[in-house]
C-alpha cells in the first residue's frame, strides 16, 4: 500500500482479493484515521465524509502513473499554488520514503517521524510490472 495525505483528502493505493476485501479494508482504514485524527484534535466522531472512489489499476503504465501521482502529489498542488518549482524531496505525509521505485533518492524532509511502514506489494503489477515504464522520478510533477 502506498499513500499520500493531503489537506482535505487521501490518496491510497491497495491491493484487495475483491469488492469485500476492498469494502472491508477501507472501513479498516476509515476508522484508524478517524481515531489518528481525533487524538490529535482531541475530538471525536468520523473524520471521513462520504465514499471512497476505486479505479481498478489493470496495467503497468497505469500503476506507474498512479505511483508518482499518488507518492508525489504534494508537487502536483504546490505547483498549482505557486509559480515557483516545487522541492524536490520527500513528502512528510506520504509512504514516499519506503518506496524502491525511486530514479533516484529524494532528500527526506527536514521534519517528521515516520508513522508506519507499508506493506509489501503482492501482485506482480504493484511489485514489479510497472518498472516496464521507468523508475519514479522525484522530480516529476504528476498530471502535468
Amino acid at each position: 500500500m502506498h499513500y499520500s495525505m493531503q489537506r482535505n483528502h487521501v490518496h491510497l493505493i491497495v491491493e484487495a482479493a475483491g469488492k469485500q476485501a476492498l469494502g472491508r479494508g477501507m472501513k479498516s482504514v476509515a476508522i484508524r484515521l478517524a481515531r489518528a485524527v481525533n487524538r490529535v484534535l482531541s475530538k471525536g466522531g468520523p473524520v471521513l465524509l462520504g465514499r471512497y472512489h476505486v479505479r481498478a489499476l489493470k496495467t503497468p503504465r497505469e500503476v506507474r502513473n498512479a505511483l508518482a501521482y499518488v507518492l508525489l502529489n504534494a508537487r502536483k498542488h504546490w505547483k498549482q499554488r505557486s509559480s515557483s518549482a516545487p522541492p524536490v524531496q520527500l513528502d512528510e505525509v506520504s509512504s514516499g520514503r519506503w518506496f524502491a521505485g525511486w530514479k533516484r533518492k529524494p532528500r527526506a524532509p527536514t521534519q517528521a517521524t515516520p508513522i508506519r511502514d507499508v506493506a509489501s506489494a503482492r501482485t506482480w503489477l504493484l511489485r514489479a510490472g510497472w518498472r516496464r515504464h521507468g523508475l519514479v522520478d522525484p522530480a516529476e510533477v504528476p498530471g502535468g
